[in-house]
């Protein structure tokens, strides 16, 4: 955060008027709105989200060009025309190229990106010098903890809908649009099939909160936020790897990406919930677990920067 910036978010909280006892409920929400527009302002920010933009463009280019000859994705290269999930189906629908999309992003570049973002939330305001700025005001460090875990919250929402928006325009300009048939085989209506993709994007971005509190706990650790975006990004290699070795299947209900592909039982009539549910509990763990630790050691640390 720049100097400038620690200076408008000192306007702002003047502009509230914290008091020099506990903070008003207005001085809190103008924390929380200030937090949210540093965040998204920053080019950083703003880089990681077109990137994230582009990817589900050129996955329907790449699939449009793939069968401009009339014939399936993944024939011609020993495939035998299914293509990967739901890529076979774009053509048929481009609603699909959302789900697709968002199948192709969901392993790496969408957490990276959220990675990014939470392990630099505190550790690069440390780093900067600006950090010690924020707690200057009364607000308490529980709050500020609270506003950059809710920033970070927001933009896993936010990252995971420009995937998913990016992806049903580009599929309704490339490809035909209608009924959607779902994985069981039952044929819904356009409406019907718009109404579960938001669900599918409201998974996807409930999916990511595990790796995010665990990137905040990470920031809390160090005061370089280069440091804490390398850790958090390698520790969600490393556990990506773990998930795919037989010999941990033990273990592997516990990481919190092994139930990240569970968005596709919304695709089902009925919708299959028990991985779905399991998804939703493991994460809430993670966020328990880990948002505990980020408040004990921030509420403890030595401010010095």
């Amino acid at each position: 955060m720049s100097q400038a910036e620690v200076k408008s978010q000192a306007e702002v909280k003047r502009a509230a008027g914290a008091p020099a006892g506990r903070p008003s409920p207005l001085w809190t929400l103008a924390l929380f709105r200030s937090e949210l527009g540093t965040t998204f302002r920053r080019w950083r920010t703003i880089a990681l989200l077109g990137v994230l933009a582009v990817i589900p463009v050129l996955t329907g280019i790449a699939v449009k060009i793939e069968t401009s000859d009339g014939g399936s994705f993944g024939e011609g290269r020993g495939g035998d025309g299914q293509g990967p999930a739901f890529f076979s189906q774009i053509t048929n629908n481009g609603i699909f190229l959302v789900f697709a999309s968002l199948a192709a992003t969901l392993p790496v570049f969408l957490p990276m990106a959220i990675g990014v973002i939470a392990g630099d939330s505190i550790a690069g305001e440390a780093g900067s010098g600006t950090l010690r700025y924020l707690l200057v005001a009364p607000a308490g460090r529980t709050r500020l903890l609270l506003a950059k875990f809710t920033t970070v919250m927001a933009f896993c929402l936010v990252a995971t809908g420009v995937v998913a928006a990016a992806g049903l325009a580009t599929g309704a300009l490339l490809f035909p649009l209608g009924d959607v048939t779902l994985i069981s085989g039952t044929t819904v209506s356009f409406t019907d099939g718009l109404l579960r993709t938001l669900a599918v994007a409201g998974v996807v971005a409930y999916s990511l909160i595990g790796v995010a509190t665990v990137g905040l706990f990470i920031s809390t650790l160090t005061s370089s936020g280069v440091a804490a975006m390398a850790a958090t990004v390698g520790l969600l290699i490393t556990v990506q790897i773990l998930d795919t070795i037989p010999q941990l299947h033990a273990i592997q209900p516990y990481l919190f990406p092994h139930y990240w592909l569970s968005f596709a039982d919304v695709l089902r009539d009925p919708v299959y919930w028990d991985q779905l549910t399991k998804n939703f509990e493991l994460q809430a763990l993670y966020v328990a677990v880990f948002g505990s630790a980020a408040w004990a050691r921030f509420t403890a640390k030595d401010i010095t920067a």
